[in-house]
């Protein structure tokens, strides 16, 4: 409004001259600064100025206590929510030592049910017993004389060097009347297992029920040099 207003007294300058264009402000501008609360020592639109000394420092004292309270509320406020997020933190790492601790507990829960029940010395005894090799029949190793009868897959003549070891570990065994020492037991494995490589070398050249025999006849032969003669 003051822009339009003052935009106005150029022209009516120019159009009636100095007196015609003083006579244009005053009834233009002076309604309007009446109307805006006049000019004076409180400025145009009425503006808040301090009109003395005390005056000013009251209107600066009152705006440094509203600026102190508002910066106090800020200071209440950021404290507040520190103090909400520290014991936010707080809980969250509570929550996450009990949930890991937890998951322990199942873990070596669920793991001792589905391990398998620790068997006493007697069943691993047993155990091994079962699994171990038939022993020989009396026809098939004599234990007075040591004889070893060969099934008929063994008797070929490419196994005759392993064949006559036995046969001599096996006499010597059976004359001492006692167990194996160690070195004559040592002799009987090592034996067998070469006696166990040809013969597989040679799988093709056999019936499969008759490998099949052959194979646990040596196994158990084997077996024999843990027990005693007789």
């Amino acid at each position: 409004m003051k822009f339009r207003t003052m935009l106005l007294l150029p022209s009516c300058l120019k159009k009636r001259g100095f007196l015609y264009g003083i006579l244009c402000w005053s009834i233009l501008v002076l309604p309007l600064t009446a109307q805006m609360g006049g000019m004076g020592r409180r400025g145009w639109g009425g503006g808040n100025f301090a009109s003395t000394a005390q005056q000013a420092a009251d209107y600066g004292m009152a705006s440094m206590m509203r600026a102190q309270g508002y910066q106090n509320l800020q200071n209440s406020e950021a404290a507040k929510n520190y103090q909400s997020a520290q014991s936010q933190l707080i809980d969250n790492r509570k929550k996450w030592t009990e949930t890991y601790f937890d998951m322990r507990k199942t873990n070596r829960q669920a793991r001792a049910e589905e391990a398998p029940a620790r068997i006493s010395h007697e069943d691993a005894i047993r155990l091994a017993k079962s699994v171990a090799p038939p022993r020989l029949s009396s026809t098939q190793l004599d234990p007075v004389t040591g004889h070893i009868q060969y099934p008929l897959v063994l008797q070929d003549s490419i196994f005759t060097p392993y064949r006559s070891e036995l046969d001599s570990l096996f006499a010597g065994r059976a004359s001492s009347g006692s167990g194996l020492q160690l070195q004559e037991f040592q002799a009987i494995r090592k034996t067998v297992n070469k006696f166990m490589e040809v013969l597989k070398e040679h799988v093709k050249d056999y019936p499969a029920s008759e490998y099949g025999k052959a194979r646990v006849f040596l196994n158990s032969l084997s077996n024999e040099a843990n027990f005693p003669a007789g």
